[in-house]
């Protein structure tokens, strides 16, 4: 792969015939480069270390030796562990032996060797620690260790006898490591904060926000610079639009505590419709480079949880002085648009504004506002017709959207509640509705608006892109549809050809089962400062402009459009340099949210499926692998697995191609879309795993 005039050999060969690792700039100036190429050099270095072809030591680069990796443990509780290489790579096995010197996190250099015919590492060296602080379960003998439950389970972490004197076996604690393991010499550590025992307080969550390292508080500073930030309406009324008259009002969920958007709309003398989409002008308030803006970078996003959230920015800003609230002058940044009755966009414009929130409604609230409800319709008469207004806009846009090729997932959803005690109560399903829906495709169009606007103006734009999906993974998806008895003529990678299958499925028992397995052949969205447009929207342009309350990168997106706006100058190729930095760091963190609300929602799921072993549930297959099945309960919409040595009436083989298991004697079949009874038999709460057996149907 060649990076302009740069090659990666050249780079190689140099570090190769130095024999000593060198500083970027010492690369650079023995290559020649200019600016152009310094910026080619700064990605190749990347890709080359993300390959792990060379490391960085103490900010040198140094060549790998052939027969060396440089990686990440991955620790396993059975006490081996895998080497993460990069990404494309395959991950090499670490024996229980060498994992004695690692914890999980660990960036290693290491050496690999064949045993038994098989790839294995001998580590060499540790370049840098994953953590200091480890979450540990306390063990209590002749000596006081903590074993950590997450990040090395193989590893024992001795604390004084006096810091475990008033613990019970099992508590759960938080170490501080003073000393790594040596050979033959175990870690050891200070109890830092003591979390509670299992068995007094449910600690689900907490040891969620611990194992991912997430923030629980702010930094000292950026709360005192919080405190200090006030808003002047009248100083900012000299040079925004006042739009406190207008009625607008914002929909949310029912807890919703931050409002980052309200909505307007009204019908033009053309018989256009105008739609108005007020944002939160967080960027205002938070100023390039303070220490608020800092934190927030860092976060990135706010992090939600079942029992709680983890805000990105302080409460002062995030409920309050940002937040668009009901009957308050506030701090907006507007993108009006007119759409004609076909749903083609006419003209727009942006610009910061100040308004007045005329009513905070609830999805629900606009739902029965829209199809009638004589108790609401007297409470709110002036919000009647803007959402009737806005249904109609909505079924337009959603159409247009749709001949364009946009495919709506519409996956379930379903929401753990839980009790003032954290304790998981139901698990209700989630419903998205067509209030909803409105406010969704608004958020769209505004976010799509601002995105071709900084394109057009030729200014520099953190988009959110999403690109075409690997041919390989939807060949892969064609073959499994295929199983359900799906059959398709010609495979495209288009948006309508993937639209028109989640169409086929529609009404149809594995309906759900089919939009999970289309979304999962698709690529994920990130963002970055190069536009390939967004595939699953079918969308051009589209960056996120309409929630800067809880994702930092809408407040870059703001900074960008009051720029273009003002028309300021702005260093292109420096700016995008930033963009490519932050959306890398940003989707990282994306990633990081996704990951802890997904699994802090199977955890309390887990848990509260343990008060149902026993019962039989109806459940769809939905997914086969060699030692059994998985089954989603249809009426929790949780997933267990039946495993196939509980299938005893038969020996069963995996029929890979076709996503099955087949019984030798019998020929029963179990695949993919099934529909099964199944009893809950087990419960691993603290990995939420979920055991089930399958019950036969009588006659």
């Amino acid at each position: 792969m060649a990076y302009g005039h740069i090659t990666e050999e050249e780079v190689l060969n140099l570090l190769k015939s130095s024999n000593k690792a060198m500083h970027f700039e010492q690369i650079a100036k023995h290559l020649g480069l200019d600016k152009e190429g310094r910026k080619k050099l700064k990605k190749l270095l990347k890709s080359l270390k993300r390959e792990g072809r060379l490391f960085v030591e103490k900010g040198r680069y140094k060549l790998t030796e052939e027969d060396t990796v440089v990686g990440t443990v991955i620790p396993y509780p059975a006490g081996f562990g895998f080497l993460h290489i990069g990404e494309g790579r395959k991950d090499i096995y670490i024996p229980p032996f060498e994992m004695t010197k690692v914890f999980g996190g660990d960036l290693v250099k290491a050496k690999v060797v064949e045993f038994r015919g098989k790839k294995e590492v001998r580590i060499l060296k540790i370049i840098k620690r994953g953590k200091r602080e480890l979450v540990c379960k306390i063990v209590k003998g002749k000596i006081c260790y903590g074993i950590p439950i997450y990040d090395a389970p193989h590893q024992k972490i001795l604390l004084s006898q006096e810091s475990c004197k008033d613990l019970k076996k099992d508590t759960l604690v938080v170490v501080e490591i003073k000393e790594y393991p040596r050979e033959r010499v175990p870690a050891k550590g200070v109890i830092k904060e003591v979390l509670g025992h299992p068995q007094e307080r449910l600690l689900i969550i907490d040891l969620l926000i611990r194992k991912y390292d997430l923030p629980l508080g702010y930094p000292e500073e950026v709360i005192k610079e919080a405190q200090k930030i006030r808003i002047s309406i009248k100083r900012e009324l000299k040079k925004r639009k006042d739009l406190r008259d207008q009625v607008c009002f914002t929909i949310d969920p029912e807890r919703a505590k931050d409002f980052d958007d309200a909505v307007a709309i009204e019908m033009t003398p053309e018989g256009h419709y105008r739609l108005w989409v007020h944002i939160a002008d967080v960027s205002h308030f938070v100023k390039e480079g303070s220490h608020t803006d800092k934190e927030a970078f860092r976060r990135g996003f706010t992090f939600y949880l079942p029992d709680r959230a983890l805000h990105m920015l302080p409460e002062k800003l995030s409920a309050d002085l940002c937040s668009l609230k009901p009957y308050e002058d506030r701090l907006a940044f507007t993108c009006e648009m007119v759409f004609d009755k076909k749903g083609n966009l006419v003209s727009y414009d942006i610009y910061e504004s100040v308004i007045k929130s005329k009513a905070r409604l609830t999805y629900e609230e606009a739902l029965k506002l829209i199809v009638g409800d004589p108790v609401l319709e007297d409470k709110y008469p002036y919000l009647v017709e803007p959402l009737r207004l806005m249904e109609d806009l909505y079924r337009i846009l959603s159409r247009k959207r749709w001949e364009k090729g946009s495919i709506d997932f519409d996956l379930p959803e379903s929401e753990v509640v839980v009790n003032e005690f954290g304790e998981p109560v139901a698990v209700i399903p989630y419903e998205r509705h067509i209030a909803h829906k409105i406010i969704e495709q608004f958020m769209i169009s505004a976010n799509e608006t601002v995105a071709m606007h900084l394109q057009n103006m030729g200014y520099p734009c953190l988009y959110r892109v999403h690109e075409k999906p690997d041919p390989d993974k939807v060949n892969n998806l064609i073959e499994i549809l295929g199983g359900l008895g799906y059959k398709v003529k010609k495979v495209s990678l288009e948006p309508k050809f993937f639209q028109k299958i989640i169409e086929d499925f529609e009404g149809r028992p594995e309906e759900n089962l089919v939009r999970f397995l289309t979304l999962r052949s698709m690529k994920r969205a990130y963002y970055s400062p190069h536009n390939v447009g967004h595939f699953g929207l079918a969308s051009e342009h589209y960056a996120h402009f309409t929630s800067p309350i809880r994702r930092y990168t809408d407040i870059i997106v703001h900074r960008l459009l009051k720029k273009a706006i003002k028309g300021e100058d702005v260093p292109y190729e420096e700016t995008v340099a930033y963009l490519e930095m932050a959306g890398q760091h940003l989707s990282k963190q994306e990633r990081l949210a996704d990951d802890v609300e997904r699994e802090a929602i199977d955890l309390l799921k887990a848990r509260l499926m343990k008060a149902h072993i026993g019962e039989v549930h109806t459940g769809i297959i939905t997914g086969v692998v060699p030692f059994g099945f998985f089954v989603e309960l249809q009426e929790y919409l949780v997933e267990g697995l039946v495993s196939i040595n509980t299938l005893t009436e038969d020996e069963y083989v995996y029929d890979e191609p076709a996503h099955r298991l087949v019984g030798v004697r019998t020929g029963k079949v179990y695949r993919l879309g099934d529909m099964v009874k199944v009893r809950v038999v087990k419960v691993e709460e603290d990995r939420g795993k979920i055991e089930l057996e399958l019950v036969e149907e009588e006659g």
